[in-house]
């Protein structure tokens, strides 16, 4: 289980302190698929990256199973069991899919191993085991690619910062999918979407809402969902009359 203990984060910009994270507690427990949402730059993004370990805290502490990792590295993280998917996937030139995946793991893995991960996420393993991460691929190829190597890893947390931006329709099918195969799959694991997509919504155990950096509300996703349908609805209607 993940906790999260008063957090806080800001940055100076032009000289001046922004508070981005407002002293924010939440607990994310095993076996359950959490999205975080709420408006554009309510600091969605900024609280993944501090559980990630690429930011850190200026208040507050960090909890995995028990244990202080506020001052581990991205790196020991990783080895504890939180695997981070970014926004916008990293392409490494020179790097085929399959050292990608055995990079993951940290460990020895076949290729007949690797391939079941591709498979996992929708890819033919024949046409991408070999191909080289580079800008021949995909935005939605290089998400699902960078979803089979959060697979391999077996993380105890995995975090996917909005895994739907730049993909297309059809990918992002697929994408849904592969996060439900996924919630199937959780027992003594977790996995934490940041995404303000009603479908990913839609296929939350529990959803959180963020807004200026403060938790303000935290439920089922029948619970909660309902309210962030219908204040959505009512936006655009006020936009309509305008």
């Amino acid at each position: 289980m993940l906790e999260l203990k008063n957090l806080s984060f800001g940055v100076n910009a032009d000289g001046q302190d922004k508070e981005i994270i407002r002293d924010v507690s939440l607990e994310i427990p095993d076996g359950r698929l959490v999205v975080i949402t709420g408006p554009n730059g309510g600091g969605k993004s900024t609280l993944a990256r501090l559980i990630a370990g690429i930011e850190k805290p200026a208040e507050g502490r960090i909890f995995l199973d028990g244990e202080d990792i506020t001052d581990m590295s991205v790196t020991d993280r990783a080895r504890k069991g939180i695997g981070f998917a970014f926004q916008q996937p990293v392409r490494f030139k020179g790097i085929q899919v399959l050292d990608l995946i055995r990079l993951a793991t940290g460990k020895p893995l076949t290729t007949a191993k690797a391939c079941d991960y591709l498979s996992a996420v929708g890819l033919c393993p024949r046409d991408y085991i070999d191909r080289e991460v580079n800008s021949s691929l995909s935005g939605g190829e290089l998400k699902r690619i960078e979803i089979a190597t959060v697979l391999a890893k077996a993380s105890r947390l995995s975090v996917f910062d909005e895994p739907e931006a730049g993909i297309d329709l059809w990918s992002f099918q697929n994408l849904i999918e592969v996060f439900e195969g996924m919630r199937e799959g959780i027992r003594d694991s977790s996995i934490l979407i940041i995404s303000h997509q009603e479908r990913i919504l839609n296929i939350a155990d529990e959803v959180v809402v963020l807004k200026d950096g403060r938790l303000t509300q935290k439920g089922s996703r029948d619970e909660v969902l309902p309210d962030l349908i219908g204040t959505a609805s009512a936006v655009r209607g006020c936009r309509k009359v305008q």
